[in-house]
């Protein structure tokens, strides 16, 4: 069984290095920890009063695990989750903050718990994941898996810029979509015809 700083190491892995991408509304990004994270952390590495991409640029990946950790972890509560659901919803909350757990709550809810959408584990959201968890904690992550992979498809549906971020260049699956399909079973992984058909409509 991973730990969470297991975890939040193989999620730094995958962010990658220093990006800064105009199409990306995290703007200067290292690690996966973006600019505006730092400034809300106050991480002004280079001590220079100010932070901007020079600080970005400065920081380790020891130093984004335990951003990772302690943020995107411990804060939101993850560690109420299931230990099967964990890996997959820390990873979309270092990609999407709060949203990972709206997705979470929105696929509850639909499976019949009345929770409510807020982005927030509180009891009630983690006693609805421990039961519909039981007995086969693999097809509640399975299912928040294909969850998450149709919300960057969404995203994707309605801002063309992003588009590049769920197909390549060569018109595969992007980066989103096999960081979804990471955390699911090989079984509900789409076919390269069910991407193309699912894509189809894009420019």
């Amino acid at each position: 069984m991973q730990t969470v700083r297991q975890i939040a190491t193989e999620i730094v892995a995958r962010e990658g290095g220093f990006v800064e991408d105009s199409d990306d509304p995290g703007g200067a990004t290292k690690y996966g920890v973006t600019i505006h994270t730092m400034r809300r952390l106050g991480l002004d590495l280079s001590g220079d009063g100010i932070i901007n991409r020079i600080d970005v640029r400065m920081l380790s990946k020891s130093q984004a695990v335990d951003i990772f950790v302690q943020h995107y972890f411990e804060q939101p509560r993850l560690d109420l989750l299931p230990q099967e659901l964990r890996a997959s919803v820390f990873d979309m909350y270092v990609n999407a903050g709060s949203h990972a757990v709206k997705i979470l709550q929105r696929l509850l809810r639909d499976m019949g718990f009345e929770i409510v959408v807020d982005g927030e584990i509180g009891s009630k959201t983690a006693q609805a994941c421990r039961d519909a968890a039981d007995p086969e904690p693999v097809v509640l992550r399975d299912a928040y898996g294909v969850a998450r992979r149709n919300y960057y498809f969404r995203l994707a549906d309605h801002r063309p810029a992003s588009r590049k971020y769920a197909r390549t260049r060569a018109g595969r699956k992007g980066g989103w979509i096999r960081r979804a399909e990471e955390f699911v079973s090989p079984t509900y992984h789409l076919s390269d015809a069910e991407f193309q058909t699912r894509v189809s409509g894009w420019v």
